[in-house]
């Protein structure tokens, strides 16, 4: 009866909510007891110290998204060891690096055709409404090209070959549609050239100048493929299937003179494999099936006689390259484990690598492919930390009881870390999207929790990418909790395998990944003694409403139409919110006052509902960022105290 009461009080609740969103009540609630980042001395510790302390992991940093310049003379790249994602350069043959930016954080760059400067964009705090730049390659000038808009949200698509225009997508014309624009660098001046509806996102220029490839959102994971007549604004058809399938995400590289391009399908099987697109015949031809995800897909060399792409093989890449259609073998074994970024210049046979690993915050590497020559030419710096004792993850796969075949990566603390006898706990690391994956890339807090003697696990449930078309849809709509039950599937065959102890057990994950906690703490509230909830979803009917526009383009797909009843009724009953009075294990939130994609409003109703039930729910609020923490300062702040929540309550603290 008592939990009869509750849940009536919750779904109550719940309702309440919807009504809220829809009135436009968003935003903190700043009665709500919450801790916010304050200046504060930080504690670094001592080099080699061991444990190591929690802030040489997150300061130890490398190369973020990198590009070489078209003349193949110098490189371009994120780097944050500012405290914010700042655009650097360095010469391709290595040297010193130079920092070009020093304003808010940058959100995305690209060279100009004549190597001679960059377009870049900012935004305010995480906001996600972006101002547009084009700053010198040395730095010595800087321009504003496009001011932000308010209501605007953009995502930026390519330089023309003449360095004289721009095209991006932006839902300036109503906040909520994103339409097709084109911006002269040289007078400024804007023209809408498509008018679309959700979300239609430019991508690659033709080097001629006349067309532009276009994607339409479908879903999280998927997209139609369109050519754009920049003249005329007439939209030719490429590619719409049934089912849905994705075109875009492996990146473009147009033929260079105008007649097709390639990029990565999975619109004919499973896996994403390299195709090709002939303008004039209007066919698509797959051109190299595999047995795992293409990305990556670039044309390169001063003839572009080189096609080079990655393949992800459960988030451990490799890299491929063709030469006329002939593998060419170049020996890459220098290239660390983990992901790959590759970048082409035009006017060379140099490419780009950037190494993001499990022991690689961020190396780069140039690749001479006319000479098979390979130059480290920037590497990670490790904050004093020894690299040798970073571990390694394993994948592993385990079969759901439906049937279905999961893999997640699983990280074992060594024994040198551990201070007991027997399996160590573990904490489920939830990746986002819901359509991400967790690949074997750097995490300072994974990693600092194994020298802690914590074990990780980082699940990827069905709707996860990389492990096929069919798999990604597994999630979809009124499945959505089949993906939530994968989490308790795989505690029990970690069970089973003994190397960690299930029985100590806590779930973490932030925006989509956020949701999964707060799920799967209300569905099976025995399974894990506690979780971190980060900007996650609490109610999806207010969640879905107030999305930014980028999230609505694609929510109507992977979750159903939240302007229908239908799907309003759903997600009164199925979301955490409804479900919370069943949480019975500490639990800390956290969340961005500036996020566009999941409102605080989300977090702060969870904290809520469980502080009124007397379940342990401290809250941390930070002002300054968005959808994530992209400023050291916060993440120094927050992660900290989020180890030192797990370790209490795993009985791992000092």
């Amino acid at each position: 009866m008592f939990r009869t009461m509750l849940a009536v009080s919750a779904l109550a609740m719940a309702h309440s909510m919807a009504a809220a969103a829809q009135q436009g009540e968003t935003g903190p609630d700043m009665s709500l007891e919450a801790i916010s980042p304050e200046s504060e001395a930080v504690n670094v510790g001592l080099a080699g110290q061991d444990p190591s302390n929690i802030a040489r992991y997150l300061l130890a940093s490398g190369a973020g998204a990198t590009g070489i310049s078209p003349d193949g003379e110098t490189l371009a790249f994120f780097w944050d060891v500012t405290g914010e994602p700042q655009l650097w350069t360095l010469p391709s043959t290595g040297g010193q690096a130079k920092q070009l930016t020093f304003g808010n954080g940058v959100t995305f760059f690209r060279w100009a055709p004549d190597s001679q400067s960059l377009i870049y964009g900012t935004d305010n705090d995480g906001n996600e409404q972006e101002s547009y730049y084009r700053i010198a390659a040395d730095g010595s000038s800087e321009t504003l090209v496009l001011p932000a808009v308010e209501g605007g949200f953009r995502a930026f698509g390519d330089i023309s070959n003449d360095g004289n225009t721009i095209a991006f997508s932006s839902t300036e014309r109503n906040g909520e549609d994103f339409d097709i624009y084109t911006a002269d660098l040289r007078t400024g001046e804007t023209r809408r050239i498509y008018e679309g509806e959700f979300g239609f996102f430019a991508h690659d220029i033709s080097p001629d100048g006349t067309k532009l490839i276009v994607t339409e959102t479908v879903g999280e994971d998927s997209d139609n493929l369109y050519l754009l007549d920049l003249a005329s604004g007439d939209m030719t058809q490429i590619a719409k299937p049934d089912p849905r399938a994705n075109h875009g995400d492996g990146g473009f590289a147009w033929l260079p003179d105008s007649s097709g391009f390639y990029f990565a399908s999975n619109e004919r099987g499973e896996w994403k494999a390299l195709t090709g697109y002939n303008v004039a015949s209007g066919e698509t031809d797959v051109l190299e099936h595999t047995a795992h995800d293409v990305e990556s897909v670039n044309l390169c060399g001063t003839k572009s006689q080189y096609l080079v792409w990655t393949e992800n093989e459960d988030g451990f890449y490799s890299l491929h390259i063709d030469e006329n259609g002939i593998p060419l073998e170049i020996d890459t074994s220098i290239l660390p484990e983990g992901t790959y970024q590759v970048s082409c210049s035009g006017a060379s046979d140099k490419i780009s690598v950037r190494v993001n690993g499990w022991r690689t915050p961020g190396d780069v590497f140039v690749i001479d492919l006319g000479t098979a020559k390979i130059d480290q030419v920037f590497a990670s710096n490790y904050a004093g930390l020894d690299p040798a004792r970073l571990i390694r993850p394993e994948s592993i796969r385990m079969t759901a009881r439906d049937g279905v075949e999961l893999q997640g990566l699983l990280y074992v603390p060594d024994d040198s870390s551990r201070t007991e006898d027997g399996p160590p706990p573990v904490i489920f690391l939830v990746h986002g999207g819901p359509t991400g994956q967790s690949v074997a890339s750097f995490n300072a807090v994974v990693q600092y929790h194994l020298d802690r003697g914590l074990a990780v696990f980082q699940p990827n449930v069905r709707g996860s990418t990389g492990f096929g078309r069919t798999y990604v849809t597994l999630d979809d709509q009124k499945k959505r909790r089949d993906s939530v039950r994968d989490l308790i599937d795989m505690l029990g065959a970690l069970e089973e395998d003994g190397r960690v102890d299930t029985s100590c057990a806590a779930v973490v994950g932030g925006s989509y990944g956020g949701y999964m906690v707060n799920a799967v703490l209300a569905l099976y509230p025995d399974a894990f003694d506690a979780g971190a909830s980060l900007y996650g979803v609490g109610n999806w009917v207010t969640a879905l409403q107030v999305a930014s526009p980028a999230l609505k383009a694609s929510d109507r797909i992977e979750y159903g139409d939240i302007r229908e009843q239908e799907w309003i009724d759903y997600y009164t009953e199925n979301s955490p919110i409804t479900l919370a009075d069943n949480i019975k294990v500490p639990v800390l939130y956290s969340h961005g006052v500036m996020d566009p994609r999941i409102d605080v409003y989300e977090t702060e109703i969870m904290v809520k509902t469980l502080r009124a039930n007397g379940i342990d729910a401290p809250y941390i609020r930070i002002p300054d960022e968005g959808h994530g923490w992209r400023k050291l300062s916060n993440q120094l702040f927050y992660y900290r105290r989020q180890a030192e929540f797990l370790e209490k309550q795993l009985g791992a603290a000092d």
